[in-house]
């Protein structure tokens, strides 16, 4: 790979040893109304890019915010064709994307968090010299497409960040034989210790001596070496493992935050006594339910010690500077006591879930939003919000699936039926897309179909969050009485049967020091001016939030500062604003512990 684009294999559990990098330096020049429609249109190229972080971003090395509706990109590639596929894949793309190579249309895709591919073996010239051309159409100003946290004003305010165009994730190739493994999806079954195994395979599948190997290890011990006749090119099997009964055995499997088990695998699909593809994945055993009024993991009560991550940084936006710094900020939410992160507004990138299935961070998913609601914004939600969940189905570290927060898109939820059924249809939709995990319809308030109530609550007054959720405070009462936002916790006609409830926003104390600012004007829902005032608000709080019984897990706002939202627990950069062992004793207290008392 190029210099500085260290960004890892973009598809971590499904991938091939042949596969070529195209991020770096690309051809670029923006499209300010839309109206170059094919590569021979675009005349001049002016400027360079470095993919993949997008041109608002300062690493680009263009860094312009301004509004642009379409942008373009161009780059060169050696690829010689031979008695293979070449397949062209693309991590993401903000937010509607059309391919050519050669001169020719390879594919279109609309979405800007989710992947897609073309296979370009085809249109690949002799010579082997290729030119890949990439059009990226993203109105600013446009509220009808999932967009999130981007701001559609020149400057960020208020909750808001910098618009993400274009190419944000990592480009690639890959060579496959012309029948090669499409996609791989795990299920696992903790109560039976069976792991689930869904096999598609891709290209031409007409032969009929076709079957595919699986080799599952726990470290160097080997699990299963099983082969599956190939029918219609699927494979559909249960792999039972051995289940010792006894938890202190059974835990050696199970995946949780504090033993993050893996286990490998390696797939290889044969042909008339010939291999014919090889690839790489990894799974684990891991069940996430609730059952009446607390989260499960793995079959025991455990509560959820989360913190809302946005997933920016200041000089790449949505885009990850590198792999490194994914991995570094699972730590970090690790290191601060937390064992789970709700990621708020973002499709995150795969490479942030394998460091979380692999160091051991539990992850909300949640769906960017549209923020006008029409026909269109609901396809348009449907449609991305289904591919997320196929990407993402097989991460053990996802535990929920959030596709509405706040009621943004749908701000009329408890007079308007259409709104309502909106919620309901996505909460169906997940639920039969995905029967393993709890799904959250519509998180913060207004609740009319979900697993779990999730409130959002950023009073800073202490005595207010005790009165309202201490020990006096039936559940009826909360759901009829209480109204953190001036919202409704759940709608009308909603039959809370005693479900988890949890506090999912709050805190967000903004506090940055003004020699490291770095912004006109800082944000947050409580500001102090000292550190020591920051630390010990936070830890009242959090001592607050982890004794109150009604709460089986709670999510602290946030990580890291973001732009002129200065109320993370880090700086932008990462740097903590108090040591991280301060915050990580109060924020992993135990629910025993007494303050004040022995």
């Amino acid at each position: 790979m190029e210099t500085g684009t260290q960004h890892g294999y973009p598809r971590p559990q499904l991938q091939r040893a042949d596969w070529t990098s195209l991020n770096g330096t690309w051809r670029f020049c923006f499209d300010e109304d839309a109206s170059l429609g094919c590569p021979a249109d675009v005349k001049d190229w002016p400027l360079e890019i470095t993919v993949p972080f997008p041109p608002e971003a300062k690493a680009s090395g263009i860094g312009d915010r301004g509004f642009h509706k379409a942008c373009w990109y161009q780059r060169e590639f050696d690829c010689k064709p031979a008695n293979d596929r070449v397949i062209l894949r693309f991590g993401a793309v903000d937010y509607a994307a059309r391919v050519w190579v050669n001169g020719q249309l390879a594919v279109t895709h609309e979405g800007g968090h989710t992947p897609f591919w073309a296979d370009i073996t085809d249109m690949l010239r002799a010579d082997g010299r290729q030119t890949v051309t990439v059009r990226a159409e993203d109105d600013p100003h446009e509220l009808t497409k999932p967009r999130g946290k981007q701001d559609w004003q020149l400057e960020p305010h208020s909750i808001w960040y910098p618009r993400t165009t274009g190419i944000w994730q990592t480009v690639w190739l890959e060579r496959v034989h012309t029948t090669f493994i499409d996609k791989i999806r795990w299920t696992p079954r903790v109560e039976g210790f069976q792991i689930g195994i869904e096999a598609r395979i891709g290209g031409d599948c007409t032969s009929d001596d076709m079957s595919l190997e699986l080799e599952l290890k726990h470290g160097n011990r080997l699990l299963a070496r099983d082969r599956y006749r190939v029918v219609d090119g699927e494979v559909d099997r249960f792999v039972v493992l051995s289940d010792p009964g006894i938890d202190d055995f059974r835990n050696e499997l199970l995946w949780s935050p504090e033993r993050p088990t893996l286990l490998d695998a390696t797939f290889r699909l044969w042909m008339g006594g010939k291999m014919v593809d090889e690839v790489k994945s990894y799974t684990a055993l891991r069940s996430a339910h609730v059952l009446r009024d607390r989260f499960m993991l793995n079959g025991r009560p455990y509560v959820l010690r989360m913190v809302l991550d946005q997933g920016y940084w200041p000089d790449t936006l949505l885009a990850a500077p590198s792999d490194d710094a994914l991995r570094k900020d699972v730590e970090l939410a690790k290191a601060m006591g937390f064992n789970g992160v709700r990621k708020h507004q973002k499709i995150e990138d795969p490479r942030y879930l394998y460091w979380a299935d692999k160091l051991g961070l539990m992850v909300w998913e949640e769906m960017p939003s549209a923020y006008r609601f029409t026909r269109t914004a609901i396809k348009r939600i449907v449609n991305e919000w289904t591919e997320a969940i196929d990407r993402d189905y097989s991460h053990p570290c996802i535990i929920v699936w959030v596709p509405f927060n706040e009621s943004w898109g749908v701000p009329e939820l408890p007079s308007v039926q259409a709104h309502r059924h909106a919620v309901e249809a996505l909460y169906h939709l997940t639920k039969t897309l995905d029967q393993t995990r709890a799904v959250i319809g519509n998180d913060g308030w207004e609740s009319s179909a979900t697993d779990i109530i999730g409130i959002h609550d950023y009073d800073s007054n202490l005595e207010h969050i005790r009165q309202r959720y201490g020990p006096d405070i039936e559940p009826e009462q909360l759901f009829d009485r209480r109204r953190p936002g001036g919202r409704v916790l759940t709608l009308d006609g909603y039959p809370h049967q005693g479900q988890p409830i949890m506090l999912t926003e709050f805190g967000g104390i903004a506090f940055q020091a003004q020699a490291e600012a770095g912004v006109k004007k800082i944000w947050g829902y409580t500001a102090v001016d000292d550190e020591e005032t920051f630390a010990r608000l936070y830890e009242e709080l959090m001592r607050t939030v982890v004794h109150t019984a009604l709460f089986s897990g709670f999510c602290y706002t946030q990580f890291a500062d973001t732009f002129q939202e200065a109320n993370g627990l880090l700086y932008a950069d990462r740097t903590p604003k108090i040591p991280l062992e301060r915050i990580a004793k109060v924020t992993s207290q135990s629910r025993t512990y007494i303050p004040g008392g022995v």
